[in-house]
C-alpha cells in the first residue's frame, strides 16, 4: 500500500540533533503505529471512547486496582489539575524550590489553580520531611495559605531519583501531619528504570495519592494522564479536568499512545535506553579536564559546570540550555533515539571546544 498524501513538507533537517530536552525528541515509532490504529472511524468523544476505557485496565496493571486515569494534553495540565483535586481554595503546596511546577510552568498551579506554593531549597532537587516541616506549619493561621499538599518530582528536575524507603517517609510524615501526597511523574519512567523497580513501588505502594503520569519525554507525540491512586483523596476530577481546558475531544488519540507505552514494555526499554546514553555522556565528560558535573546521573540528565565562552561555542555546534547562566551550569538531556555516535560526537565537540 502506498503510503498517504500529504501537502505538507517538512521544514527540519532530520539529522541534526541535540541536548536540550527530550522533548525535543520525536515521536517513537511503534507510538506512531498506535495513532494508525485507533485512527478511521468514529469513536465517541470526551472520554467514553473504546481506547480510554482500554487504558484503564492497563493503567491497573501498574497502579493497582482502584487506580484511574485522566488523560489530559501536557504535564503542566496534569500537575494544576491533579493539585486542585487534592486541595481546596486556600490551601497550599509545599515543594522544592527547583520543582518543575514552580520554576518551569509559568505560575500556572497559582494562576490557574490559586493555589499558593510554598517552596524550600534542598541541596539536590529531593524533599525530606526535616525539609517539609521548614513550611508545614500554620494550619490554624488564617493569614497564611494553609499546607495541604506535598509536591515531589520523580525523577527531580536536577536529575536525581528519589529511593521508595525516602518517598515512604516523605508519605508516612505528609499524612501524619493530615496532607496529601502528589507525584510529579513526567520522567516517571526513567526513574524506574534506573531504580529497576515497577512504577508502582514508589507510588501506591508506598501511600502516594495522585500522580502526574509523563508520556510525552519517553517517546509519545504528545499527552499525559492524571492517575488517581486515592480514591477518597480527590473531589470531582471530571469537572477540575474541564475547567482547566484539559479535556481532549478526541481523547482516543491520547490514550491509544499510552497503551501503547505501557502495554507492555516500551516505557522502560525507551527510558532504559534514555539513562544509558546519559551514563554514557557522564562518563565521557569526566574525560574532559575543566569540566564539572554538578548532580549524581542517576536518569536522562547531565547537570554540568564549564566556561561559559566553552559552552556558547558548544551551543553552535549541538543546542542545550543554561540551568544557571551565570555559574555557567549547563544541562544535557538524553532521549529515547540518542545514540552513541550521538554521544561520542558531542563529547568530542566539547574536548574541542575546551581546548581551544
Amino acid at each position: 500500500m502506498n503510503p498517504p498524501k500529504t501537502d505538507a513538507r517538512r521544514h527540519h533537517d532530520p539529522d541534526v540533533r541535540g541536548f536540550a530536552s527530550d522533548n525535543y525528541a520525536g515521536t517513537h515509532p511503534e507510538v506512531l503505529a498506535a495513532l494508525a490504529l485507533a485512527n478511521g472511524g468514529h469513536q465517541v468523544a470526551y472520554g467514553e471512547d473504546q481506547y480510554t476505557e482500554a487504558l484503564q485496565q492497563v493503567i491497573r496493571s501498574h497502579f493497582g486496582a482502584s487506580a484511574e486515569a485522566f488523560p489530559v494534553f501536557n504535564g503542566t495540565g496534569a500537575n494544576v489539575v491533579a493539585l486542585q483535586a487534592v486541595s481546596d481554595r486556600w490551601g497550599a503546596v509545599i515543594c522544592a524550590e527547583s520543582a518543575h511546577i514552580n520554576v518551569d510552568e509559568g505560575g500556572a498551579p497559582e494562576k490557574v489553580a490559586g493555589i499558593k506554593l510554598l517552596t524550600v531549597p534542598t541541596p539536590d532537587g529531593k524533599l525530606t520531611p526535616e525539609l517539609i516541616d521548614r513550611q508545614a506549619f500554620g494550619w490554624e493561621d488564617e493569614h497564611r495559605a494553609m499546607p495541604q499538599v506535598v509536591s515531589l518530582a520523580q525523577n527531580t528536575e536536577l536529575g536525581t531519583v528519589y529511593t521508595p524507603d525516602e518517598i515512604r517517609a516523605i508519605v508516612e510524615h505528609a499524612h501524619g501531619l493530615g496532607m496529601r501526597v502528589h507525584l510529579d511523574g513526567a520522567r516517571i519512567a526513567n526513574a524506574a528504570a534506573s531504580l529497576n523497580v515497577p512504577m508502582r513501588t514508589f507510588t501506591n505502594a508506598v501511600g502516594i495519592d495522585i500522580l502526574s503520569f509523563g508520556g510525552t519525554k519517553n517517546g509519545a507525540l504528545f499527552g499525559e494522564a492524571v492517575v488517581v491512586l486515592n480514591q477518597d483523596a480527590v473531589r470531582h476530577m471530571k469537572h477540575l479536568r474541564k475547567l482547566s481546558m484539559q479535556l481532549a475531544s478526541k481523547m482516543r488519540f491520547v490514550s491509544v499512545q499510552l497503551e501503547a507505552l505501557l502495554a507492555k514494555d516500551l516505557w522502560l526499554r525507551n527510558a532504559r535506553h534514555a539513562n544509558e546514553m546519559a551514563q554514557r555522556l557522564a562518563e565521557g565528560v569526566r574525560a574532559v579536564h575543566g569540566v564539572e558535573i554538578l548532580y549524581p546521573v542517576q536518569a536522562n540528565a547531565v547537570f554540568a559546570r564549564l566556561p561559559h565562552d566553552v559552552s556558547e561555542r558548544l551551543q553552535k555546534r549541538f543546542r542545550f540550555y543554561f540551568w544557571d547562566e551565570a555559574a555557567g551550569d549547563v544541562r544535557w538531556m538524553c532521549s529515547f533515539d540518542t545514540t552513541e555516535d550521538d554521544v561520542d560526537a558531542f563529547v568530542a565537540a566539547l574536548k574541542e571546544e575546551m581546548a581551544r
